[in-house]
């Protein structure tokens, strides 16, 4: 069934919203009669209506609801996304980010739920599906706590430039001879660099060192 889902009419197990304005409209029309909580699994990078989270933007929710989103930890190298979450994160939401996001999916209220429309790259399914709509409750609830707040950046420490440099060479892909060599350095000095810089931030890999430095502030912008 194409066109918007009313909240306050009749429930249907399923609804299909295939065109991308309805599916907007049907989005907002669900989250403005939210009364509880509102639960978001979005990755900013996949083409569906759930994605780019305009509609927990736009739409003002009522007094006492509870938002929470997670994204992958991946946003936080990308400050035109990032820095939109974090805006988000202090005035309408707890955002966190967490290694993977397994769906695109939004929950409301543990009543409704809504996910990509398999037949349309632009539409939703809103499921109100007891079963469904727990197992993603579910799986929000398992993420949620293993998952980092994300928070707008720190001042970072007292960094040389060449350890900034190396920072940003990492987390463009570069491999630690590559990076070495970019830096007229040894490899080892390399790796030494790699293995301070981790500890200051008390990262358990080097993934995780790079999505803690952007999250700092930590590297640097380049261009070309």
């Amino acid at each position: 069934m194409d066109g918007s889902v009313n909240p306050a009419g009749p429930s249907l197990p399923v609804q299909r919203i295939t065109e991308a304005p309805s599916a907007q409209d049907a989005l907002t029309a669900i989250l403005a009669e939210a009364r509880r909580e509102v639960l978001v699994l979005a990755d900013p990078y996949a083409s569906d209506p759930i994605a780019d989270l305009r509609a927990i933007e736009a739409t003002p929710l009522r007094r006492g609801v509870r938002c929470r989103v997670i994204v992958p930890d991946r946003t936080r190298l990308r400050p035109e996304v990032s820095e939109r979450l974090i805006e988000l994160g202090t005035t309408r939401a707890a955002v966190r980010t967490a290694p993977e996001v397994p769906t695109n999916a939004l929950v409301v209220d543990a009543v409704v739920a809504l996910l990509p429309a398999e037949q349309s790259p632009t539409g939703l399914a809103a499921f109100r599906v007891g079963g469904l709509v727990t197992t993603i409750t579910d799986l929000f609830e398992r993420i949620w706590p293993t998952a980092a707040p994300l928070a707008a950046a720190q001042p970072p420490p007292e960094l040389t430039t060449r350890e900034r440099e190396l920072l940003t060479l990492l987390s463009a892909g570069n491999t630690d001879e590559s990076a070495a060599a970019q830096l007229g350095v040894s490899v080892r000095t390399v790796r030494r660099m790699v293995a301070d810089i981790m500890d200051r931030l008390g990262a358990r890999s080097r993934f995780q060192a790079g999505v803690k430095a952007a999250d700092r502030g930590w590297l640097l912008n380049r261009t070309g």
